[in-house]
């Protein structure tokens, strides 16, 4: 039977990915950006509450698809399907839509006045801090179908020669499903490269292989979803508070806020799915249909449309925040289609027609 609430909780985290990824033009911690603003802490708390859970979720979400996908594929399959899924459509979209991004941020942030030809070059020859805020070399939200095909191909390893020398039968307890999320702090820094650690979200992709694809930690999560979600909420809530707000650095009590943040979050996100999301219907069976081409093409409509509306909404913060998130989600939608219905694109996007 499938499991419907992994879908519905896939395509919902997507669906925050406009209004996340908007709110970066006005981050206050100074990171560089496709557009960057001003720096606005009321904004910039909408990132710093979602960051620490959103994104580690669709990396067990995946392990926990994965747990089923094996049962009705080989590894090879398996391995294949992740090719034509994730790394084809990265090098499409990495040489297709990040050179168009980086040349708009390139006009925005230091007046570059060449043709989006000619940027190119400059896309495939300066290589910086890789936000791409400068004109070089990005790989934007392209970094996650990436890390993803290399944690499924290490992962699918590490299955294969467990399933070879032992089997894994026994459900997690309540109490070590509280304490997995221990290490994450420790693994955040292992194998990083601009503040994304394959580390890390290998470690989350196999606790959704091994810990929540089995039913009874599941349950255990929907029961006490209450409490997880308590602990995260309150986690999340003080992290935003001594990043963003608090006049006095506090690194240790920071950095266990934002990790008790990920963890608890996590676990009563999936809690709650399981409770609340476990159906289909004409737009859960849409948006899940639809959520991977959502994926690649939100971030471009974000940036074209920030670009455009910044000299029409000057001095309008409210509006220039938000208009730019509701056209961005209707021209995402529009292209979803219209992609959807040529299959080449649809292939190379890696999305059914």
């Amino acid at each position: 039977m499938r499991k419907h609430y992994i879908d519905n909780l896939r395509w919902i985290t997507i669906l925050l990915l406009i209004p996340y990824h908007a709110a970066m033009a006005w981050n206050v911690w100074g990171e560089p950006n496709y557009i960057f603003f001003e720096s606005n802490r009321i904004i910039s708390s909408i990132i710093v509450f979602l960051s620490p859970y959103f994104m580690p979720l669709l990396f067990v979400l995946a392990g926990v698809s994965t747990r089923f996908a094996l049962q009705k594929r080989s590894p090879g399959s398996y391995a294949f399907e992740r090719v034509k899924k994730l790394l084809i459509p990265f090098t499409f979209g990495t040489l297709i839509f990040m050179p168009i991004m980086t040349y708009i941020a390139d006009k925005f942030n230091y007046g570059y006045n060449e043709n989006l030809f000619k940027h190119y070059g400059i896309f495939f020859t300066r290589f910086t801090d890789l936000t791409g805020a400068d004109g070089g070399f990005s790989l934007g939200q392209f970094w996650f179908l990436i890390y993803l095909f290399f944690i499924s191909v290490t992962a699918l390893g590490i299955i294969v020669l467990q399933k070879k020398f032992f089997s894994v039968k026994k459900s997690a307890p309540l109490w070590l499903m509280c304490i997995l999320g221990l290490p994450l702090p420790f693994l955040s820094e292992l194998l990083s490269i601009g503040g994304k650690s394959l580390a890390e979200y290998l470690y989350l992709f196999l606790i959704g292989y091994y810990v929540f694809s089995d039913e009874s930690a599941i349950n255990k999560a929907e029961k006490y979803k209450w409490f997880f979600l308590l602990i995260g909420l309150a986690a999340a809530i003080l992290n935003v508070y001594l990043f963003i707000w608090s006049d006095i650095q506090y690194p240790i009590f920071n950095t266990a806020a934002k990790f008790l943040s990920e963890w608890f979050m996590i676990i009563a996100l999936l809690g709650a799915g399981k409770g609340r999301m476990n159906f289909s219907g004409k737009v859960s069976g849409y948006m899940s249909q639809r959520s991977f081409a959502f994926y690649i093409l939100h971030f471009i409509w974000v940036v074209l449309f920030q670009y455009l509306l910044s000299g029409v909404c000057v001095g309008n913060t409210i509006l220039m925040y938000i208009l730019p998130v509701i056209l961005a989600y209707s021209a995402t939608f529009l292209c979803c289609e219209i992609c959807a219905e040529i299959p080449v694109i649809g292939f190379l996007m890696g999305i059914k027609s």
